[in-house]
């Protein structure tokens, strides 16, 4: 090198430019002899040295594996993609990072040890397994793979359950099952992170301490692009003996899986809810409203044994039941105003209550919903068509809303918990790849132009970083050929239906259990992972098989759901339960939603509230568009049908909410009005105990307690007591009441 090239430059400098200039060879020619071995052991870059860079942190999600890499250095989130990351080391940053005729002066181990700075501070020691793992393989040449390449196939978790006391501990063990039958033990290249830290803590080595409360958490275990979990148990201090359940009630199938459950666990079912908590929980869950006093005086008088039973039935074939439930599967499917307009919005609406009304088959539904064709000014499911307009966002709607499945991490880089890749978004993308549209777009929301969706055989979908033309392959489904005169889209929906499907029944009867109980059995309900697997997969399991059985009827499920005794428990809690909100073994209180809040205190005051769009005194439960302007709607937490994606609501009690109830202009208008409920009620012949009668039971459900009526009396006998400002205190005062706000 003549030494021209070097004029003005130091020693020291020199020395860099030229090692800079070697690493730089060197990397070129380790691109073209990556077939030749260099030594009998040589090591390989997926299977050892990339699991070392996971374990250290360096393809964290907070570290070299963000979006845009840090400082120039990009890796994939757990080492999805092995080739990348082999090439942004071996030939990134012109060759610096390995340095394979002195390994140790390689940028990568100078850093990862902060022999030089490093801004994720130093990762391993120079005498750690680790450090020599990694020179190791720089000194061989930095191969690709070893003599003899093996695939990792899955990892084994052990113990995979177990029960332990309060500040117990116990230690995992991560085998590495690969393509050859041959095994690793990875527990100290493994990752560890606990779902409840107050549960059981989990430190870097799997050794795993319970916490001092009762209940059941997983610990996740991640090795390479591969989860599992670990199951922690921590019954009650005292397991309860066989006799306390065998006096338990057994309506069905579901009270002896969640009763299973809490033998294991200790627990022990709540009393059985009142006639009043019943009838009241039941018609909130099924209509959506409160129940009428006549029915409930009805109700409570009764003396049949099956009268529970038969008013499930009542319930269920109540014509307010189609539109409580289009409202909660609005939730889910109703498409964004802004881009499909008004009109789009309500045929989508028009359609799902009439599908409904006709108890039509939930897989009907969805094959119709996912098949679409037509103007989106005549058929409402080809309106999601438009809203979805984009393959991927469709596919992502699809496996979401449908299946339980998270994708949309995907869609970037490699989701952070589970093992669904770029590969699998795309490739659910690509049954909805032929989709062509004609007419005039988005437009705006009043007169928004139809749109026509069909379907025509040519359309592709590619993969964003690789160009590759994706073949149609639903998550953990097999490709499907499809055959070139048939939308892709069928044969989608035939493999979600198939009886041995493993995610669409368990998504939707999961989805109901969420609705009945307040909390799913898989909770998130739509975020089925390895990683956050069902408090009772028995349950779940049974539900599903139950529902495909009876050849997908709602109806039919949630009478199975509400006539269990497990539905019919108390949300008070007895000593075992007090702290368990995950395993049934007692009612959870939830407030209600903010279309039953509104029509509840409709019930209450007798004056509906005025819903912009719909004639005077239409329910809350008959909106159906989420745009038309309500203050109380928006309090109570009516989903924004803008968001992406809207789907669940957050059913937490705010402070607005509270206050909105106890100083609003517009509620107390509706109870101090002169053609509401206070005012008949004090303007009638009715006796104040009569009046009290008829509140409680418009309001909770109930008749008021002896002392809650003498409180009640004692206010109507007051000296100068106006009989109408009492009747509208009382129906104040009970709306503000978490009695009146949460279904218990």
């Amino acid at each position: 090198m003549h030494s021209a090239c070097f004029r003005g430059f130091s020693p020291v400098e020199i020395r860099g430019i030229v090692m800079d200039r070697m690493r730089a060879k060197f990397a070129i020619l380790v691109a073209f002899s990556m077939a030749t071995p260099a030594f009998a052991d040589r090591l390989s870059f997926r299977n050892d040295v990339l699991p070392v860079l996971g374990k250290a942190g360096c393809s964290n999600g907070s570290c070299h594996a963000k979006s845009g890499g840090q400082n120039g250095f990009q890796l994939s989130v757990f080492a999805y993609d092995p080739a990348a990351d082999y090439r942004n080391i071996v030939r990134g940053a012109r060759g610096r990072r390995i340095f394979p005729a002195a390994p140790e002066e390689s940028l990568l181990l100078l850093k990862a040890t902060q022999s030089i700075d490093h801004e994720g501070g130093k990762r391993f020691d120079k005498d750690s397994e680790f450090y020599r793992m990694i020179h190791k393989w720089i000194s061989q040449g930095a191969p690709w793979n070893s003599e003899k390449e093996i695939s990792l196939m899955r990892i084994e978790v052990s113990p995979s359950s177990g029960q332990y006391k309060r500040k117990g501990e116990t230690s995992l063990k991560v085998t590495a099952h690969y393509s050859d039958k041959s095994k690793r033990d990875v527990t100290h290249l493994s990752e560890y992170q606990s779902n409840d830290q107050a549960l059981a803590e989990v430190d870097h080595h799997g050794h795993v301490t319970m916490g001092n409360q009762f209940g059941e958490g997983v610990v996740i275990v991640r090795y390479m692009d591969k989860v599992e979990v670990a199951r922690v148990a921590i019954p009650t201090e005292t397991l309860l003996p066989e006799s306390a359940y065998a006096k338990l009630t057994v309506n069905n199938e579901i009270d002896r899986k969640v009763y299973d459950r809490h033998k294991q666990l200790g627990l022990l079912v709540s009393d059985l809810a009142s006639d009043s908590e019943f009838i009241r929980r039941a018609s909130l869950d099924t209509l959506g409203k409160l129940p009428e006093p006549e029915r409930v005086r009805k109700f409570l008088a009764s003396k049949h044994p099956k009268k529970r039973e038969y008013l499930i039935d009542e319930l269920l074939d109540d014509r307010d039941w189609a539109d409580h439930w289009a409202t909660s599967f609005g939730d889910l499917v109703r498409p964004n105003t802004l881009r499909v307009g008004v009109k789009g919005v309500y045929l989508m609406d028009r359609w799902l209550r009439r599908k409904l009304r006709d108890n039509a088959p939930y897989d009907q539904i969805v094959r119709e919903i996912l098949t679409a064709t037509g103007s989106t000014h005549m058929h409402g499911p080809t309106v999601l068509m438009r809203d979805k307009r984009v393959p991927a966002d469709a596919g992502a709607f699809t496996s979401r809303i449908f299946l339980g499945v998270r994708l949309e991490c995907a869609q970037c880089h490699h989701h952070p918990s589970e093992k669904w890749g770029q590969e699998d978004y795309y490739q659910l993308a690509a049954f909805f790849g032929s989709m062509k549209r004609k007419g005039q777009g988005i437009s705006t929301p009043i007169s928004g132009e139809p749109e026509y969706w069909y379907w025509q055989a040519g359309g592709t979908v590619k993969h964003p970083v690789s160009g590759e033309v994706m073949k149609p392959k639903p998550p953990d489904g097999p490709f499907i050929d499809v055959p070139k005169d048939q939308d892709p889209r069928a044969a989608l929906v035939d493999w979600m239906v198939d009886p041995e499907n493993p995610f669409f029944a368990r998504a939707l009867v999961n989805r109901l259990w969420g609705k009945f109980f307040g909390v799913g059995i898989v909770e998130p309900v739509d975020d089925f992972r390895a990683s956050n697997p069902p408090t009772n997969e028995p349950l779940l399991d049974w539900l599903a098989k139950d529902f495909k059985k009876h050849k997908y009827d709602l109806k039919r499920t949630m009478r199975v759901i509400m006539n269990s005794r497990i539905y019919q428990t108390s949300s008070v809690a007895n000593k075992t339960n007090v702290g368990d909100e995950r395993n049934y073994a007692r009612s959870i209180r939830r407030r209600l939603g903010a279309e039953a809040m509104s029509d509840a205190v409709t019930r209450v005051t007798g004056m509906p509230d005025t819903l912009e769009g719909l004639a005077k005194g239409t329910r809350a439960m008959m909106t159906w568009n989420t745009k038309m302007r309500s203050v109380f709607l928006d309090t109570f937490g009516r989903p924004d049908s803008s968001a992406e994606c809207p789907c669940e609501r957050d059913p937490s009690p705010t402070i607005i909410q509270s206050l909105h109830l106890m100083n609003s202009d517009k509620l107390e208008a509706r109870i101090v009005s002169g053609s509401g409920r206070a005012v008949n009620l004090a303007k009638s012949e009715r006796k104040p105990e009569e009046i009290a009668d008829e509140i409680y039971l418009s309001a909770y459900s109930r008749f008021p307690t002896a002392d809650e009526k003498k409180i009640v009396l004692a206010a109507y006998d007051a000296k100068d007591a106006s009989r109408e400002k009492v009747t509208q205190d009382l129906i104040w005062a009970l709306i503000n009441t978490p009695e009146f706000v949460l279904n218990h």
